[in-house]
């Protein structure tokens, strides 16, 4: 039982590594390192074994995949390696598209080819663009509002074309707002370029390394004028996908699940939040709204409980006391 992780050194990726590791699974690590840092694969080691594989280079690369598939029995795929900021894909969707859809591409093909019966992808709540209702279910129309969630979508359906025509099965796992860290500290969110996503700011700000945050947008149709979204914890997420390796999806060629808590928490009361886990001031400023940014996303994830015997388990409160922690050993979250 030996997985290839593609992008494993990433945020969910790496968490990921260490679950599937606990749950008496080998792992391959394959990873460019485009947007993780090296140094996460000697943390990897420590939490897992120092025997881990890593292997350096581009999901998109067959020669390389169907090298690792051969010499180490691969039987099942968790594609994370993508490009994934969506004020970046409206500035450059070629390069969203290119790496994102021929990394998957790359990946099927050998898959079918090697009979590598399961391929877990990582998707994300993006595809759901603005939902007409609210909670999210899978059954919510996808209607993407950028080129990262449109390569997301075009991945998906790809995928499951290519299950219903061959023996592989694949899940796709729909998640929403990863926070959090290990529990050890030593891995978690710690972004290569100017961190973009809202709690590493958040962290920035709370080690005093950033003046303020900024909060795009307060006059959203919402309780408090500001986005609401499903924080999950990440660790939640990485026993998402040991569920999805193992699950028997019943018939069905391929499977779509919402991994989150269903539960809406808005931009200032997270930031509420965060002051209490860190015990920090963390400033804010109030800024226009994004290209792209929805008001209001929030999961139903009946399906992954029914099916899959997953639910989140971490709240709020442990999310950001995780996230912090990790802001503490690390010291610096980024530029």
């Amino acid at each position: 039982m030996t997985t290839l992780i593609t992008g494993g050194a990433g945020y969910v990726g790496s968490h990921t590594v260490v679950a599937l590791q606990a749950a008496g699974r080998d792992v391959v690590v394959l990873d460019d390192f485009s947007n993780a840092r090296r140094e996460v694969i000697d943390e990897l080691r420590l939490l897992t074994a120092p025997s881990l594989i890593m292997v350096e280079g581009d999901a998109a690369d067959r020669p390389t995949v169907e090298q690792l598939c051969d010499e180490h029995d691969i039987d099942s795929i968790v594609h994370f390696a993508a490009s994934k900021s969506v004020p970046e894909s409206l500035a450059d969707p070629l390069r969203y598209y290119r790496n994102n859809v021929e990394s998957t591409l790359s990946l099927a093909e050998v898959a079918v080819e090697r009979g590598i019966g399961q391929f877990v992808f990582s998707s994300s709540a993006v595809v759901y663009g603005k939902p007409p209702e609210l909670p999210v279910t899978e059954e919510t129309p996808a209607t993407p509002q950028s080129p990262y969630g449109a390569t997301k979508l075009m991945c998906e359906r790809m995928l499951a074309d290519a299950a219903a025509a061959s023996a592989m099965r694949v899940v796709i796992l729909r998640y929403f707002n990863p926070v959090g860290a290990h529990a050890s500290g030593r891995i978690g969110e710690r972004p290569l370029a100017a961190a973009q996503n809202l709690i590493p700011v958040v962290m920035r700000v709370a080690q005093g390394a950033a003046e303020r945050l900024e909060v795009f947008g307060d006059d959203y149709d919402t309780r408090d004028g500001t986005a609401i979204r499903d924080f999950v914890h990440v660790a939640d997420l990485a026993e998402g996908h040991v569920a999805a390796i193992d699950a028997d999806l019943g018939g069905h060629t391929s499977r779509v699940f919402n991994l989150g808590t269903g539960v809406g928490t808005t931009v200032l009361e997270l930031i509420d939040a965060a002051v209490t886990a860190t015990g920090r001031p963390i400033p804010y400023e109030i800024v226009a709204r994004r290209p792209g940014d929805i008001a209001a996303s929030w999961a139903d994830c009946s399906r992954a409980h029914a099916e899959l015997g997953w639910r989140a388990g971490r709240g709020l409160a442990q999310m950001l006391t995780d996230h912090w922690n990790f802001a503490q050993h690390c010291r610096d979250m980024g530029t």
